[in-house]
């Protein structure tokens, strides 16, 4: 069925109400991070015909890139989540430890599910 909203809607924002986050968990790197990386990504591919090495290493250049931005931003959560819980009650704060461990468990399974 056509959706006139979503066909008025300019390209460069996503479906949806304006300002309204999309479904599921939040990022763990910011937008403009991954999209720097995916764009050296897609550089080295779309330059392999002409210069192998060169795209290996861009490419190579980019997973340390991801690798250390998705380390840092890891360590930043937990970081985050252990001052929520660290030295709290925990016979009045249950709430809040709940809502901690809730935390650690979906970063966790999103971990593993990559």
């Amino acid at each position: 069925m056509y959706d006139q909203t979503r066909a008025r809607q300019p390209a460069d924002r996503p479906p949806g109400l304006a300002g309204r986050r999309a479904p599921g968990p939040e990022p763990l790197l910011p937008s403009d991070e991954r999209d720097r990386i995916v764009r050296r990504l897609g550089h080295a591919v779309n330059t392999f015909a002409d210069a192998p090495g060169e795209a290996l290493e861009e490419a190579e250049s980019a997973f340390d890139a991801a690798t250390e931005a998705l380390v840092n931003a890891l360590a930043e959560r937990r970081r985050v989540l252990r001052a929520g819980w660290l030295d709290r009650d925990p016979e009045t704060q249950s709430a809040e430890l709940r809502l901690a461990l809730r935390e650690y468990r979906e970063i966790t399974g999103r971990l593993l599910r990559a």
